[in-house]
């Protein structure tokens, strides 16, 4: 019992220290995020994940959509320059026509499923998804997640720690109390914070890559016409809600447009 509470006491320093370590600065936002994970490590993981699933899944062999992907997340990419500079960028199409989604993982590993392209018509509108899951990977979207998850765990141990002259049945009301909180109030913000965070970076690196942002309020529309149905309400949800990101984009829209402009007159084209 005496090891346990001593133990929870110590939990507890380590989540006091952790708040002073470990931040990261997102480009663009500068929103100021911690990550308690090496990036190297986590790079490490997500290639041997990302490896698996190519095993695991059908590669398209579809000519022209694996052109399409790689031209436009190699100049998307590029516009995002020094703010990944370490990242290894792969790219690849998985042939799931059923799967409108994508995916990034750390260290520059991109997957597309081929039912996207119902909805991403054109190179700027597949710009506007493969953006937003660049940014996910430029923002160390994966590393703030695990973060996360190991201050939650510290904060459980410290917690259960406290409670040990309590009740079984007191102890379990606690953690489940603080299990739902967790997930209510810190989880599910955070995530559809990175959410809306990947929206506006990606818009900014796909216009600065010379595809018109203009495109991402018709993709999202799309998007959110293939999910219509019963949602749950945004604290329920893990991404914003259509509204929200409507709104996001179209106060982001004049800065995307500079760049766009500017792209354009570098000799950037679509």
């Amino acid at each position: 019992m005496k090891e346990n509470l001593e133990f929870g006491k110590l939990a507890l320093c380590c989540f006091g220290a952790t708040l002073l370590a470990g931040c990261y600065t997102v480009p663009e936002t500068g929103r100021k995020a911690l990550n308690l994970m090496p990036d190297a490590q986590i790079s490490r993981l997500a290639l041997t994940s990302f490896n698996q699933l190519k095993e695991d899944e059908k590669v398209s062999d579809d000519y022209e959509m694996n052109v399409r992907v790689n031209r436009v997340g190699k100049r998307i990419a590029e516009s995002v320059g020094d703010d990944l500079p370490e990242a290894d960028w792969e790219f690849i199409v998985f042939e799931n026509d059923e799967m409108m989604n994508a995916f990034a993982m750390p260290g520059g590993k991109v997957g597309i499923y081929s039912g996207i392209f119902k909805i991403a018509s054109t190179d700027s509108m597949l710009a506007v998804v493969m953006g937003h899951e660049i940014a996910h990977v430029v923002a160390r979207h994966s590393n703030q997640r695990m973060s996360r998850q190991i201050l939650v765990q510290l904060m459980a141990i410290g917690l259960d720690s406290s409670m040990e002259n309590s009740s079984p049945g007191s102890r379990r009301a606690v953690m489940a109390a603080f299990g739902l909180g967790a997930t209510l109030g810190y989880e599910m913000p955070y995530s559809r914070l990175s959410e809306s965070e990947a929206d506006h970076l990606g818009l900014v690196y796909l216009a600065r890559a010379g595809y018109d942002p203009v495109a991402s309020l018709e993709f999202w529309r799309l998007m959110e016409e293939e999910n219509d149905g019963e949602k749950p309400p945004e604290f329920l949800s893990t991404h914003p809600s259509g509204e929200k990101r409507r709104e996001q984009l179209l106060e982001l829209m004049p800065k995307a447009l500079e760049e766009y402009k500017k792209a354009l007159q570098d000799g950037k084209v679509q």
